[in-house]
């Protein structure tokens, strides 16, 4: 698009997401020059013209909203236009469509805690295609919603959980740290304090948590003390819906090396629904392949010693907001015994 020759925005489909753009200044009354550029190699040609005046800031329609109401939804995150690649995107905290912070966008931000300030029930909707570091969101709004991007029924999806009509079950796929300064430098490819199998750290929101508004006890884990090398572990485990809603349950096994990396692996889980009260016996095989580790020249060797397995709703072993509430896991160490054992 070019205004009075002055190329002002683009957009090519061969980099899906790639686009410019430019603010311009009009004067009432003048004509100006707009020609438009247009042609599709590979579906229907389509194109609207469409244009905007910048408007004043929405905060104190917001905050008024928020002064009226019983409680507040506040839907904040991200979209196409902020992530991406080869981007123009003149807003605090991104560059050229890469994030350099994995915080909210500043204005969302602010106002987040303007609404929270005017005291009513809060809720956070999220929206968006990574992780974000919602720590302010974290300790000072009730409840947080990831919906990711959740399609053209996200809305009734959204609404029947908030109203209680639907259990969520939903288990984070990736780990939200809390900034990106607990990340090493994009430019090591190596997997070193990247994701729950080599982060070290004490994350926002690790890899398989969420939370359900009922509860979820495990009893009676079965697993063999000693396992010879080589042979596959049978590990099973009752789980209890010991609260007062029909729920599902993702229950999630991870096994550990103590010493060894990764630091731990998801070796299996599975989704199971309970009513109230209902228990269920939840069963896995863990595979000499999931115990193995892999030499330098890509041997995989399953090696004598302890190996850590831990049952249940979650990872084990974190601390408050970044341990899920309504979920446990049990842990036990088998161990491996006889000879090491190379894998074909």
């Amino acid at each position: 698009m070019y205004l009075d020759g002055r190329k002002i925005a683009a957009r090519s489909n061969i980099h899906e997401r790639g686009y410019s753009t430019a603010p311009v200044q009009l004067e009432a009354g003048k004509l100006y020059a707009l020609r438009v550029d247009f042609h599709e190699t590979v579906n229907d040609a389509d194109i609207h013209l469409v244009w905007a005046p910048p408007e004043p800031g929405l905060e104190q329609e917001a905050l008024t909203a928020a002064r009226q109401a019983d409680a507040v939804v506040l839907v904040m995150g991200l979209s196409p236009r902020l992530e991406g690649e080869e981007m123009d995107v003149p807003v605090e905290g991104f560059a050229g469509g890469d994030r350099v912070t994995l915080d909210l966008p500043k204005v969302q931000q602010d106002l987040m805690q303007k609404i929270v300030a005017v005291g009513k029930p809060t809720v956070l909707v999220l929206l968006n295609g990574s992780a974000l570091g919602v720590n302010w969101a974290r300790d000072h709004v009730p409840a947080i919603l990831e919906t990711w991007y959740p399609g053209q029924t996200g809305g009734a999806a959204i609404a029947d959980v908030l109203f209680g009509d639907y259990n969520p079950a939903g288990r984070l796929p990736v780990t939200f740290y809390q900034s990106a300064q607990q990340l090493p430098p994009f430019s090591d490819y190596a997997m070193k304090g990247r994701t729950y199998r080599y982060f070290e750290g004490q994350p926002l929101y690790p890899f398989g948590y969420g939370l359900s508004y009922t509860t979820f006890l495990y009893r009676n884990l079965q697993v063999a003390p000693e396992v010879s090398a080589g042979n596959a572990v049978r590990v099973s485990a009752d789980v209890l819906n010991s609260g007062q809603m029909a729920g599902e349950e993702v229950v999630e096994l991870y096994v550990r090396r103590p010493g060894a990396m990764p630091i731990r692996s998801l070796a299996g889980f599975v989704r199971t629904r309970l009513q109230p009260g209902e228990r269920k016996t939840v069963d896995f095989q863990i595979a000499p392949a999931q115990l193995a580790t892999v030499g330098a020249d890509g041997t995989r060797t399953v090696n004598p010693g302890d190996v850590e397995i831990s049952f249940g709703g979650k990872q084990p072993g974190f601390e408050g907001a970044a341990n899920a509430a309504t979920t446990e896991v049990l842990t036990r160490v088998v161990k491996l015994t006889g000879a090491a054992v190379v894998l074909p």
